[in-house]
């Protein structure tokens, strides 16, 4: 595994590196690794960054050989996809924020993920699809990450057509917050990598956990959350440290 994914602590940033490049893809097992790299980050690390090898930022999932078929009976099948589901969970539950940095291809998985990253760069060279359904296979585990983060309109176009679209295109989707210049990507993600670290910790935690919760509630739950937050952040002893 360590072959396939490279976990390596720098400072108080974790760095998660798909590195599979013969493909590109993401096999259950790197899933599941990522996840709980992911899940436990708020112990070592103030930030993930999740990059990968090769030209492609992830051109899909990938069955390492050997891997067992597939089950037949559909409800016994089930539990086999929960390596998938659980990293689009573990993204969200994470506790600090996750940063991504898309190259070349991000396909089916690798879409879903950079949307579900809280920042994510994109090369102004990257392409984003959904091949799914070319391949009759319906894509609603990639949809599970996209539909509350790309409008309707936009999901379902994707899908349907599984077309490439650029990474202007993506950003106006809400795929991914900010397009560099392909030569400029490893500058401007280790500046803004060195900016979130200048925050106080309080405030980065806050905000990732208001809006983890704040969109499922009503507008009075909502607003009173954000009170409780407010009040309790901002009295932390890290936000009173002078810059």
């Amino acid at each position: 595994m360590s072959e396939q994914l490279s976990i390596e602590q720098d400072g108080r940033v974790l760095r998660i590196t798909f590195n599979r490049p013969q493909d590109n893809g993401v096999t259950d097992a790197m899933a599941e690794a990522f996840s709980d790299a992911i899940l436990n980050a708020h112990k070592t690390s103030d930030c993930v960054v999740l990059r990968s090898t090769g030209p492609d930022f992830c051109t899909g999932r990938a069955r390492d050989p050997g891997s067992p078929a597939p089950n037949p009976e559909a409800y016994a099948r089930r539990p086999e996809y929960d390596a998938i589901f659980n990293s689009y969970k573990a993204i969200r539950n994470a506790q600090v924020p996750v940063i991504a940095a898309i190259e070349g291809r991000a396909m089916g998985f690798g879409t879903a993920i950079a949307a579900l990253c809280d920042v994510s760069f994109a090369s102004d060279a990257a392409t984003f699809n959904i091949p799914e359904i070319a391949h009759n296979v319906m894509p609603t585990m990639v949809m599970s990450a996209l539909y509350d983060r790309v409008n309707r309109n936009a999901i379902l176009w994707m899908a349907y057509s599984t077309d490439f679209i650029d990474a202007e295109r993506a950003m106006a989707y809400g795929l991914v917050s900010h397009v560099v210049p392909a030569d400029k990507l490893d500058a401007e993600l280790e500046r803004f990598c060195e900016l979130l670290l200048s925050r106080p910790r309080p405030a980065i935690l806050g905000l990732k956990e208001y809006l983890h919760v704040a969109p499922r509630m009503d507008e009075l739950g909502a607003i009173d959350y954000a009170r409780a937050l407010h009040s309790m952040v901002n009295t932390a002893a890290a936000m009173k440290r002078k810059h």
